[in-house]
């Protein structure tokens, strides 16, 4: 059977139920926002999974999940009927002032303060455009960037040589670490930093992140074993903890006005010889997306 042939194509209107049903959670609602009975559109999500020859749900309870295909069939459905209502815009004229869309996909492990260095000059463009910041593990942000539903990651890692995805990564720069203390505290250990760490509360990254081993591989090179008093999965609530007296930590030196003035902190000292690294990581090697290519090419001024 040809692919052309009519008999091939699909029905959008089998679509548009079954979209409706997942973004109403569940077929009574679908079927009243829809205003048909709901046997008609059981029986058109039905149609549906039959001409692409796979469930599209699953009962959990009372609920209907999509399947992993259902998902990914949402996910198309989703920018197909985004695109219909963009054309219906532009061919009554109100299309020329629709904001482009940038999905962003920032590591958990990566500063916010940093993900906002790096996305900042996208909003400067010129044209309406809507950023979408979602987070995540660079693992999972890598596997959605595979499935297009993110336009880039951000990250302090290249592509872990683990996950098979065909992704590349763009160095956007590298610079040193900055230790950071509350007021009173910092004036006590700046005075012989990095010595003055021994035995004082420090606060580290969680556990996988490239920082994390870093900070652990320097301290023990240079013989100092600060008290460990946390750990932080997220860099903006080590950084509070910090704020507040807890331990001193380090971050990007790169972002040290930032953190000085929003965190009320103060610079105890600073190591050169461990290099954070800063990666925007895309799904092809030339950057198509206007908005990906300005973070990439500003990002190299970080």
């Amino acid at each position: 059977m040809s692919p052309d042939s009519p008999s091939s194509w699909l029905n959008y209107h089998h679509l548009l139920y079954f979209w409706t049903v997942v973004r109403e959670g569940g077929v009574v609602r679908a079927a009243e926002r829809l205003r048909l009975a709901q046997p008609t559109v059981s029986s058109q999500v039905r149609a549906l999974e039959a001409a692409l020859g796979e469930r599209l749900f699953i009962r959990s309870g009372r609920r209907l999940v999509p399947t992993d295909v259902g998902q990914v069939v949402y996910r198309y459905a989703d920018e197909i009927f985004s695109l219909g209502r963009e054309l219906v815009d532009t061919v009554h004229g109100r299309g020329e002032h629709r904001p482009a869309r940038l999905v962003v996909g920032v590591a958990d492990a990566l500063s916010k303060l940093i993900a906002y260095r790096l996305v900042a000059p996208v909003l400067a463009l010129p044209g309406p455009i809507r950023v979408v910041c979602r987070e995540g593990s660079t693992e999972k942000l890598l596997a959605q960037l595979a499935l297009h539903e993110v336009d880039v990651v951000l990250s302090d890692t290249p592509v872990p040589p683990t996950v098979r995805v065909r992704a590349y990564n763009h160095l956007l720069g590298e610079c040193g670490l900055t230790f950071f203390a509350a007021p009173l505290a910092a004036r006590r250990l700046r005075r012989r930093f990095p010595a003055s760490l021994e035995g004082q509360p420090f606060l580290l990254p969680g556990e996988g992140s490239v920082l994390r081993r870093q900070l652990e591989d320097w301290l023990q090179q240079a013989g100092i074993r600060p008290a460990v008093v946390g750990e932080f999965d997220d860099p903006a609530l080590m950084k509070v903890f910090g704020e507040n007296g807890a331990g001193a930590f380090a971050a990007a030196s790169a972002i040290e006005p930032e953190i000085r003035r929003q965190y009320r902190v103060v610079p105890i000292g600073r190591v050169e010889s461990v290099r954070q690294q800063f990666y925007a990581i895309s799904a092809e090697r030339r950057l198509k997306h206007p908005a990906v290519a300005v973070i990439v090419e500003r990002g190299r001024e970080l």
